[in-house]
């Protein structure tokens, strides 16, 4: 699943020179949550232009539920 499918993303934008992307995890207490901002941001520096800074932001409002998931990810889930 992606951190999309599971909800994670919260929001990006691109302007200013700039990619911004929220995102949350599932609980405060995520174990893999510096892995997964660690792919994210090596993602994006792989597929974005040189020239664009990349920011990306954890967050916690709103909290992230198991309605942000996608059809796809709560079939794979189970639910």
């Amino acid at each position: 699943m992606s951190i999309v499918d599971v909800g994670l993303v919260y929001g990006v934008t691109v302007a200013h020179g700039k990619i911004h992307l929220r995102l949350t995890m599932t609980s405060v207490a995520c174990p893999v949550a510096d892995v997964i901002i660690d792919d994210v941001e090596n993602e994006l520096d792989r597929i974005a232009p040189a020239d664009l800074q990349i920011q990306v932001d954890l967050v916690w409002d709103p909290p992230w539920t198991p309605a942000r998931m996608s059809e796809r990810a709560k079939i794979f889930m189970g639910w």
